[in-house]
């Protein structure tokens, strides 16, 4: 496998033999003819149905088990947690707030707009109730996402690869939520096409799903952030002599986020610090990691049940990839979106044992878990597809177990 080899020209979208993705290669046989290649339409299917299987399947073990232990597994997908307050914005709009306490209270102000909007729309134009109007938004999101998962790995390391990191994506721990009705998934599927779009210098298209990105969830900025560094970076190796459609992708990324962010503020008569106080009375806010600290000396010291271990130990596998993806020079665009989501992550207090969730977007940091699997399969195949399968295992025993069994906020 090549490494990520001169990732500001591929960020710049200029063709050239050394920066080539992998798969643009074709490979040759002794008599120096060119191997037949399979369509791309053919090998991103194929990713599709692996990951779709995988979701299915997992969804199946969910619905055993809720049967099981007398649940529904339609409502536990459809309205657990966070998803009733997103169907509540939907049907209602915004105004609910639950007032526990002085210095605790539950606002749906924290929800940021674009998914409860969809939602709305699909229930206006088909007879479908508000919990399977959000799960065909959220399947058809992951979807997409697995879609730019797909092309965005098989420009940088070819399709072997490129169907790997799918099939992880949908094989984490915490992939059930791919399954929910949750913002997760939206909020990948734009940001995996605005990376792409950085990566083959479309910048209007990236600036504008970036945009859209932060209208999906808070740590939606991740995207931004990764269009406006990378712009930075390009700006300044062109000495300012870049062209109009990069200026206006920059001014377009951050809309999202910062307009659903100051409309918050002017409703709540703080116009820059009104969301962030909506934020702070969920129990959520940006500490620089004090309120983890104080999570994972909770756990060290006095135990917790399976859930906040899970957590500690998927946090931790995060910040090691990250440290991988770093080793392997990848592009720009990517380390700065992973950066991001990596560092909201752990600098955030508030719900510990949610942080995987706030991870699953941060899909590049399982590129090099996807090349190793690769390298494996074509060593030992058995090997690599034991692995999957105890991978799997994982996924699908451990999704039933946190949303039909476990007591903890997803």
């Amino acid at each position: 496998m090549l490494a990520y080899d001169r990732f500001p020209l591929q960020c710049a979208g200029v063709t050239h033999a050394s920066t080539l993705a992998p798969h643009a290669v074709a490979h040759t046989g002794t008599a120096g003819r060119a191997a037949p290649r399979a369509p791309l339409a053919a090998t991103l299917g194929t990713a599709l149905g692996l990951f779709a299987l995988a979701r299915l399947t997992g969804v199946a073990v969910l619905a055993a088990t809720a049967w099981a232990t007398g649940h529904r597994p339609l409502t536990l997908l459809g309205r657990s947690w966070d998803s009733r307050w997103y169907l509540g914005i939907a049907e209602h709009g915004y105004g609910r707030a639950l007032h526990l306490r002085p210095d605790l209270v539950f606002s749906d102000l924290a929800f940021f707009p674009l998914y409860p909007a969809l939602v709305r729309a699909v229930t206006a134009v088909s007879p479908l109730s508000g919990g399977a109007a959000g799960l065909l938004v959220s399947w058809t999101a992951a979807a997409v996402a697995a879609t730019g998962l797909y092309v965005l790995g098989a420009r940088l390391h070819g399709r072997a690869v490129a169907a790997a990191l799918v099939l992880l994506w949908g094989l984490l721990p915490h992939s059930v939520v791919l399954s929910m009705a949750y913002t997760e998934p939206l909020l990948t599927a734009f940001a995996a096409w605005s990376l792409y779009a950085v990566l083959t210098g479309r910048w209007l298209w990236a600036g504008t799903l970036a945009a859209l990105a932060g209208l999906a969830r808070p740590n939606g900025f991740a995207v931004a952030a990764a269009v406006l560094v990378t712009a930075v970076y390009e700006i300044w190796r062109r000495r300012g002599k870049v062209t109009h459609r990069l200026w206006t992708g920059v001014a377009l990324a951050p809309l999202g986020w910062c307009g659903y962010v100051l409309w918050v503020g002017h409703r709540e008569g703080d116009l820059l610090g009104g969301y962030f106080e909506v934020q702070r009375l969920w129990g959520s806010r940006f500490d620089f990691g004090r309120g983890s600290l104080r999570s994972v000396r909770h756990l060290l010291l006095q135990g917790d049940r399976l859930v906040s271990p899970m957590a500690l130990l998927i946090v931790a596998a995060a910040v090691v990839l990250y440290a991988l993806l770093l080793a392997d020079r990848a592009p720009l665009p990517l380390l700065a979106y992973s950066g991001v989501l990596l560092l909201i992550t752990l600098g955030g207090s508030g719900f510990f044992e949610s942080k995987p969730r706030f991870l699953l977007p941060a899909f590049p940091l399982l590129l090099p878990l996807a090349r190793a699997l690769v390298r494996t399969a074509r060593a030992r195949p058995w090997h690599a597809a034991v692995m999957a399968c105890a991978l799997a295992g994982l996924s699908f025993g451990y999704g039933a177990y946190l949303v039909v069994l476990a007591d903890t906020p997803l």
